[in-house]
């Protein structure tokens, strides 16, 4: 009997302990987990969505965290994507994940964030200039990179001699000083080509068009055409077409709307780079779970373009960012 007493004893209290040990562990776990709260530009656009869908399958992998996604109905709500901010560090999330509508608005209340301890990792666009110490991860296209990878597309399929036509938007622009830039760069360092351009569109379909419709009259020889943002690649695609000329150059766009889409399809450009709109939510999520696991993230975080083709439209990659 009294073995049999003294065994209870110690089972109740190894018991107790256990129990102590593990209400403590859990308590500990939610104080360490918690919502990671994904705030972009809009929820009303096929780009943004893409960011919903690589943010969900990263959270699929992270046990410990939650995942929401919201916006604002359009991106010129600026005040009500502040407000999303502000409702999220007020409810204490364990982190953001934001794409700032404008930059100068948004940054007051990241630094709001900073101050209550929530790490943000900021998508997309940047904030202003002064905010970096507030936020702890910046992932964005290196529009760099990208113009890098349309000119060695271009090579590989056109050909390291001839004209090839550039036909930009905004000049000084940023996206554009890296990805026209490093386009034409990338060309002169590594082929014999000779660049047509640059010709800024101002971001205006029409005047692509037109643009594109004078450039192809005036050079019957272009071996290939660069078209560096949505309207303007949709303009200089509409030209060729009008012009007779789909198939017989190699056309690049950039950026992925159901226009440029089926340009791709019929050949009238070889491709397009989209940039990864599911990998900015799912590399967002991804790094401030990791900041918030202790983990060292790198400052800037590419989050690359996928080149669009005929062949590999259907796949889940590219319909991952179209």
């Amino acid at each position: 009997p009294y073995t049999t007493l003294f065994r209870s004893e110690t089972m109740k209290k190894l018991l107790t302990t256990a129990l102590v040990t593990g209400v403590l562990a859990t308590a500990a776990s939610v104080a360490a987990a918690g919502e990671i709260a994904v705030i972009v530009k809009t929820t009303n656009s096929s780009f943004w969505q893409n960011v919903n869908k690589g943010a969900s399958a990263a959270i699929e992998g992270i046990s410990e965290h939650t995942m929401t996604f919201n916006g604002p109905a359009s991106e010129s709500a600026i005040a009500d994507q502040v407000a999303l901010v502000e409702n999220a560090i007020n409810r204490g999330v364990a982190a953001i994940v934001l794409a700032p509508s404008d930059p100068e608005a948004l940054a007051p209340v990241v630094r709001r964030a900073f101050e209550a301890g929530i790490p943000v990792a900021i998508i997309d666009s940047g904030l202003a200039e002064g905010s970096e110490q507030y936020f702890q991860a910046f992932l964005s296209t290196d529009n760099c990179a990208a113009g890098q990878q349309a000119a060695q597309m271009m090579i590989d399929n056109a050909g390291s001699t001839g004209k090839v036509a550039v036909m930009s938007y905004v000049a000084g622009v940023g996206s554009e000083i890296g990805r026209v830039g490093c386009f034409v760069d990338y060309i002169g360092e590594n082929s014999d080509i000779e660049i047509v351009g640059p010709l800024y569109s101002q971001s205006q379909m029409a005047t692509a068009l037109n643009q594109t419709t004078d450039l192809l009259a005036a050079n019957d020889d272009l071996i290939g055409i660069f078209g560096a943002n949505e309207p303007t690649a949709i303009g200089m695609g509409r030209a060729i077409e009008q012009a007779g000329k789909a198939g017989q150059l190699v056309a690049i766009g950039f950026d992925g709307n159901a226009d440029l889409q089926d340009m791709v399809k019929s050949g009238t450009l070889l491709a397009t780079a989209v940039q990864g709109s599911f990998q900015m939510g799912e590399l967002g999520v991804n790094a401030v779970a990791d900041i918030l696991a202790g983990t060292p993230v790198t400052d800037f975080i590419d989050t690359g373009v996928v080149m669009v083709t005929k062949e590999n439209i259907d796949t889940p990659v590219a319909q991952n960012v179209l």
